[in-house]
């Protein structure tokens, strides 16, 4: 069925600074970091371009603008990796072997720590699912993005290596969270705790420190999914004593498909590996394969080398700014944002705990009575807003905080500026007050602009926005 939402003509010129908006005083952020594509404009439905305000960071991260920059260097030298007699293998294998050292370092690994270079978090969370000691029990809470909960089910429904897993339910507060914690892990025996360290849908998470004390007295590891964490507050595997953390170069400003497992070696030197294949053995024969020690283990195949080395550029420019500037700048965002929110009409911001520390610069909210792909879509062509609508890859999460059918969510990241946050909530107030310029309608289950024109930007092979558009969408509520 198609739906079809036409409503009146909206406020002007919010989406530059409307007197609705309550952060028009507020003293103006720039950003932190120059990222590609921070000045790219977009057409708006009313055939005038806008600046595009990137506030999905959350999804994927620009790339800074230092690591096209490396990207472009190192492309030259770019050639087969591992075991190349070659002088440009040999250079490419340098390059790679250094990329990860500089991953590991970003994360301040422990001397006998591991690096493996992975696909993204996803990749690396079902690497370690897969080496976990036959037996071994994983728990995990009912807040995590899907990467950090169904490879712990798969393997749990698949009886592989006789795991088992307990998703455990949160409680009303973090205090609460941390004892229902520490009072399973006293009931029974568990190998592996697995915990976000910061919810991709409202930025929050339990103190890591505080969860691995517990689950280490218990006798269990800890995996930590820093896909949010890593990239907007750094992580430490030494300080925290986490076992494990897992971490995605898309998000953490290079977005050229690399990610990385960082953490205790003994698991993953005598685990299965990952994928097999050449490089990850040291000799075959009909009747037996002698795997090698990890992390060649579990790289079988050519590894992306330009994507680590992208990681590792975007790792040592976070790494140089001043200490505490990547969290004062993404908190200043984040509390105009959630300032602004508030004051629009029928906006909530949605929490999960009142006594949670500070959040990352991840909002989501919703808007009473109304389709969240709807308000998208309206953000996306009338004022070039980019948001996240949905249940973000983290169902069970979105069920318990009563947004079933989806919310909004803006992020922000170190290119952000605060014209961005201020265009958002300007947007909202029009939205709220009037209602969207354009007639929208649901194709193939996204909202869209009914007989929308706009031309796409001018790249090869794109040719019709909304075809495009709805073609990628698809029609789950991811």
């Amino acid at each position: 069925m198609t739906v079809v939402a036409e409503l009146s003509p909206c406020l002007e010129a919010v989406s530059s600074g409307s007197p609705a908006s309550a952060t028009a005083a507020l003293a103006p952020v720039e950003p932190l970091l120059p990222v590609v594509g921070g000045t790219t404009t977009v057409p708006l439905v009313d055939g005038t371009q806008r600046v595009y305000a990137n506030l999905d960071y959350a999804a994927s991260a620009p790339a800074l603008q230092a690591v096209a920059d490396r990207v472009t260097e190192v492309l030259p030298l770019y050639a087969s990796v591992h075991r190349g007699a070659g002088y440009l293998s040999q250079v490419s294998t340098a390059l790679y072997e250094s990329a990860r050292q500089t991953i590991a370092r970003f994360v301040d690994a422990r001397e006998d720590d591991v690096a493996v270079v992975t696909r993204n978090t996803t990749d690396a969370l079902n690497l370690l699912a897969g080496v976990i000691p036959a037996g071994g029990r994983v728990l995990v809470l009912d807040l995590e993005h899907h990467a950090n909960l169904l490879p712990w089910l798969r393997t749990s429904d698949r009886h592989a290596h006789g795991h088992r897993t307990t998703i455990l339910p949160i409680a009303a507060t973090v205090a609460a969270t941390l004892e229902s914690l520490a009072a399973e892990l006293a009931a029974n025996p568990y190998a592996l705790v697995t915990v976000s360290g910061a919810s991709n849908v409202t930025g929050e998470a339990l103190p890591v420190e505080r969860v691995v004390e517990i689950a280490h007295a218990a006798g269990a590891r800890v995996a930590v999914d820093g896909a949010q964490l890593v990239p907007h507050r750094g992580f430490s595997l030494a300080a925290t004593g986490a076992d494990y953390v897992a971490f995605s170069g898309h998000k953490t400003y290079a977005p050229f498909g690399a990610g990385a497992l960082v953490g205790r070696r003994d698991w993953l030197d005598s685990g299965t590996p990952y994928l097999a294949g050449g490089g990850a053995v040291r000799d075959v024969r009909a009747d037996r394969t002698v795997w090698q020690p990890a992390p060649a283990r579990h790289e079988a195949g050519s590894p992306n080398v330009v994507g680590a080395i992208a990681l590792a550029e975007a790792c040592d420019a976070l790494a140089a700014l001043p200490a505490g500037a990547l969290a004062a700048h993404e908190s200043a965002l984040r509390s105009r944002l959630v300032e602004g929110l508030e004051q629009v009409p029928g906006v909530q911001v949605v929490r999960i705990w009142p006594d949670a520390d500070e959040p990352v610069g991840v909002v989501t909210f919703t808007v009473a009575d109304h389709n969240p792909g709807l308000v998208a879509a309206y953000l996306a062509a009338e004022h070039g807003i980019g948001v996240r609508d949905g249940r973000f890859c983290a169902h069970p999460l979105l069920s318990r905080l009563g947004a079933s059918e989806g919310a909004i969510r803006a992020s922000v990241g170190v290119g952000t500026p605060s014209e961005a946050v201020d265009r958002l909530v300007g947007a909202l107030h029009a939205y709220v007050a009037d209602g969207p310029r354009s007639r929208y309608e649901v194709v193939d289950g996204c909202w869209a602009v009914v007989d929308d024109t706009r031309p796409l930007i001018e790249v090869h092979g794109l040719d019709h926005l909304a075809a495009t558009a709805a073609a990628a969408c698809g029609p789950a509520l991811d």
